[in-house]
């Protein structure tokens, strides 16, 4: 089955570079590599390679002029030629197999969203299940499962764009932003399958990205909390979440960070209350998916 791979980024630069060069050397590759970019300007040498490749067909190199991880994403679903598309972080190791391994499992036919396996810096592969049962992303077997992690996930172009999407609602952060979409698949009746064969080490780049938008724990901004709130406010498979909307403020400062600078608890909770009062909002405008139009635009590509 053709794979398109789809990497939206956001001020990112030599680690950008280096896994478009991974990805290249992967046998299978992908049939197409779009780079939906939403960097303001790139480094003399990023730009180069970029442009480079862009020219010579190697990536479809997209630019945006906002940042936001849901529209980028939706951007590179519509512009996707394949029937598969594999959305990848920009500052990934993939394993080898990584290509296959979603394809094989997405020709199955059992499914048509494939979750795949995220190993963070210091991280193996587990060998077996946690004792208490909690479903971890570096799992060693193969599972049914209700989340996936948002930098390496495949899903059927046909079915994303049925589901209308990403919702664009999740701004800056995007904190929790698969978690609506898988809860929007399953409430349809998808499944969704993690395979542990289709995987990457990811890098954890310490600036750009969501990284732009400052660290949670010392910063009176809403970027990190709407996200969460509006997720509440929406699911609806998620186990008493009014309740946990209102101990999120508690356990957003009941931290190591807050034990010892106690001076931040009055500016995070005042995060908090900021990015529950934006998510709400935002959920009375109703969600911001891809419209019946652009669906049908983007079908006909396929």
């Amino acid at each position: 089955m053709a794979v398109s791979v789809v990497i939206p980024t956001y001020r990112r630069e030599q680690v950008l570079v280096e896994s478009i060069r991974y990805l290249h050397a992967l046998h299978p590759p992908a049939d197409e590599i779009v780079i939906v970019d939403q960097s303001e300007q790139h480094d003399p040498g990023t730009a180069a390679a970029l442009q480079a490749w862009h020219d010579a067909g190697r990536i479809c190199w997209l630019r945006l002029t906002r940042p936001s991880i849901t529209h980028a994403m939706n951007t590179g679903l519509m512009q996707a030629r394949s029937e598969i598309v594999l959305f990848l972080d920009d500052d990934i190791i993939p394993h080898a197999n990584l290509i296959a391994a979603h394809a094989r499992a997405q020709a199955e036919g059992i499914c048509n969203i494939v979750a795949g396996q995220v190993l963070q810096p210091g991280e193996e592969v587990l060998a077996a299940p946690p004792a208490n049962g909690e479903f971890l992303f570096r799992a060693g077997q193969r599972a049914w499962v209700h989340e996936l992690m948002g930098g390496n996930f495949s899903v059927k172009k046909a079915t994303a764009l049925k589901l209308g999407g990403f919702d664009e609602n999740f701004v800056r952060v995007a904190y929790r932003f698969e978690a609506e979409f898988c809860d929007r698949a399953t409430t349809a009746g998808e499944k969704i399958l993690f395979e542990p064969a289709a995987s990457i080490r990811h890098l954890k780049a310490g600036a750009g990205g969501t990284r732009s938008f400052g660290e949670h724990l010392t910063t009176i901004k809403p970027h990190h909390a709407v996200g969460a709130y509006y997720f509440l406010l929406r699911a609806r498979h998620v186990r008493r979440r009014w309740w946990q909307m209102v101990l999120r403020p508690l356990r957003a400062v009941r931290t190591r960070h807050h034990a010892r600078r106690p001076w931040w608890i009055p500016f995070t909770l005042a995060a908090e209350l900021g990015g529950f009062v934006w998510a709400l909002s935002l959920r009375l405008r109703g969600p911001k998916l891809v419209s019946a139009q652009a669906q049908d635009q983007a079908s006909e590509q396929l």
